[in-house]
């Protein structure tokens, strides 16, 4: 009979967080019908092309689109066509009639990874209960070479900076992985 390890209070060795070794193209779409209108300046977007730059997802500017699953889903889909490793989308992950970017998103990933999301959720909690609002997805396109990191973030600039703040750092883990890296 096997006998079970018996229990310490020695901590848990954990892979440490590392760069990924060459800067990766990235991509932003803002989902915004007023954005797309003119009605409103993107604030968000800009900032999440700042802010991925610092974990080396290089990015062009922000893709701004309305609040449309076709034309998000079309967007997200061209992002990763065109090479992008990693695709954040900002806006429409709240509650309103025309908060469809979850909807829009799923369909387009291989695997969700709710554990990242709820991070955000959890992180964001800290600052304000309105982020407990997001329905923000995270996934991956495909688990082989070729996927993409998929991103639903909030339209605001914290939740923007929130969602970066957190999966940042695990975007090498993650993109190493894809087919087959070690985890």
């Amino acid at each position: 009979m096997k006998k079970v390890p018996e229990m310490t209070n020695e901590p848990i060795k954990e892979k440490g967080f590392h760069k990924l070794p060459e800067p990766v193209k990235g991509a932003v779409i803002t989902v915004s019908d007023r954005c797309f209108n003119g009605k409103r300046e993107d604030k968000s977007g800009p900032l999440a092309v700042s802010l991925l730059a610092d974990f080396d997802v290089v990015c062009g500017d922000p893709v701004v689109i309305p609040d449309e699953v076709d034309q998000i889903q079309a967007a997200i889909s061209k992002a990763v066509k065109d090479g992008a490793r990693v695709v954040l989308t900002t806006g429409g992950t709240g509650v309103t009639p025309r908060d469809v970017t979850p909807e829009a998103t799923a369909p387009l990933l291989a695997a969700e990874l709710p554990g990242l999301a709820q991070q955000v959720v959890n992180y964001g909690l800290q600052k304000t209960p309105l982020a407990g609002l997001s329905r923000g997805l995270v996934g991956v396109t495909s688990k082989e070479a070729d996927g993409a990191m998929v991103i639903n973030a909030p339209g605001s600039s914290g939740g923007v900076r929130d969602t970066v703040t957190v999966l940042g750092p695990l975007v090498p883990h993650i993109l190493e992985q894809l087919g087959g890296g070690d985890h």
